[in-house]
């Protein structure tokens, strides 16, 4: 019987000694590629890169848990006319591998002219990239004709646009001055926006604003966005919305922070269900909750802070609304210290946002790191808007509050750990 016992014990170890070996292997035959001015007859290599867009479209020998290294420098898509949205990923992972684009690590990667995740693009992760249209740096965002898709608009659209894809993730991304920052469609399920930082997309029309910051629908699966950063822009932050026909369903939004910026909305014409809305920070931003349709399901809006704007939620059969601290836009500040927010990103044990509510308006905030920081860490803090600009403070972290200047009644910033590259 012992003997019967240990031959057992043998077998297990036997086959879970070659299940971690299976493991392991998959992860040592993951390859690294590299894109760059290159060719699409290149090698994939850092001496050899392909060029970005057959990289991209999955023309190129790149298979479920590799990575494509994308190398410094400013990638401009040739097709500048009206509505084009740049480069097309084709590219398919598979759950458990992902085929991961990224930034070569402490360089500035520029898209300019748009990404647009097509089918079979899935389980895909784009991270820490820059998005922006360069036509809008210097030429009017002002146009003479009304609605979404003005025929003077004489530019690329650009942006991230995800029309595709299960289970992918889009972490990091610096999306600017394009016409609108995100379009997240119901095509793309059980994907999430984490830790992007949007601003100054959109255009002004003779109606209105146009473009927001992230433009969304969802049917199937749980959106996620999450530890996000939007400001400025021409119409709404985040816009989860549609007809009669379209689907608004199935969100998780917690953690973000958006200011000066226009109503943050998640509701349509249709009835929504299953809505999470948990621990965002607004400053001069109302957020609606609930829009046209005759009635909604079930939401849960819960821990967030908005000042300076107010918190409506419209016509739903099952709402939670709790622990939420609204401060009109005229409404008397609180006494005392400023409230501070050091919240980590959860893709990213790197980096956080800090988000201040400087009721006194003094100079300088005292903002205790220790939920990203520990003692003889290095660290930058960088300004939202100036992403790759000069740190507003950097150093070695001594485990004492850092004194963060402030201008007026609210600042936001990114916490970077480490040294740049």
């Amino acid at each position: 019987m012992r003997d019967a016992i240990s031959r057992t014990v043998l077998l297990c170890l036997s086959c879970s000694a070659a299940a971690a070996i299976f493991a392991a292997g998959k992860a040592v035959c993951a390859a690294d590629w590299f894109a760059a001015a290159g060719s699409a007859d290149a090698k994939g290599t850092r001496e050899s890169p392909w060029d970005l867009a057959s990289a991209l479209a999955g023309r190129q020998k790149i298979s479920p848990g590799d990575t494509l290294w994308i190398r410094g420098g400013t990638y401009r898509h040739p097709d500048r006319g009206q509505g084009s949205c740049g480069y097309v990923v084709h590219l398919a992972g598979r759950e458990g591998q992902p085929i991961h684009v990224r930034a070569e690590p402490g360089q500035r990667v520029t898209i300019d002219g748009g990404l647009t995740v097509e089918a079979p693009a899935t389980w895909i992760e784009i991270r820490d990239l820059e998005i922006l249209v360069s036509e809008n740096l210097f030429k009017s965002r002002i146009f003479p004709d009304p609605g979404s898709s003005p025929k003077s608009y004489d530019r690329p659209w650009g942006g991230l646009n995800v029309h595709s894809g299960q289970g992918c993730r889009y972490v990091n991304l610096v999306i600017h001055d394009n016409a609108q920052g995100i379009s997240f469609w119901s095509g793309a399920t059980d994907s999430q926006v984490s830790g992007c930082i949007l601003y100054d997309n959109g255009w002004k029309a003779p109606d209105r604003g146009h473009g927001h910051a992230i433009y969304t629908q969802n049917k199937d699966g749980v959106k996620t966005i999450e530890d996000c950063i939007m400001t400025g822009g021409y119409s709404y932050t985040l816009h989860a919305y549609g007809s009669p026909r379209a689907y608004v369903d199935n969100y998780l939004v917690r953690n973000n922070v958006c200011y000066n910026a226009g109503r943050f909305l998640i509701g349509g014409g249709r009835p929504s269900h299953n809505i999470r809305v948990i621990g965002n920070w607004l400053y001069n931003v109302t957020m609606q909750i609930g829009y046209a349709a005759p009635y909604n399901e079930d939401c849960e809006v819960s821990g967030n802070v908005i000042v300076g704007g107010n918190l409506e939620i419209i016509r739903y059969r099952n709402a939670v609304n709790r622990d939420n601290r609204v401060i009109g836009r005229s409404g008397p500040r609180p006494a005392g210290p400023a409230q501070v927010v050091v919240q980590p990103c959860r893709l990213d044990p790197d980096r956080g946002n800090v988000v201040i509510f400087n009721w006194d308006k003094k100079a300088g905030v005292a903002v205790d790191p220790a939920a990203l920081l520990r003692p003889g860490d290095r660290f930058r803090l960088m300004n939202p808007r100036e992403f790759y600009g000069q740190p507003v403070l950097a150093g070695t972290y001594a485990g004492r509050p850092l004194v963060v200047p402030v201008e007026g009644e609210f600042a936001a910033y990114v916490l970077l750990k480490g040294d740049p590259g």
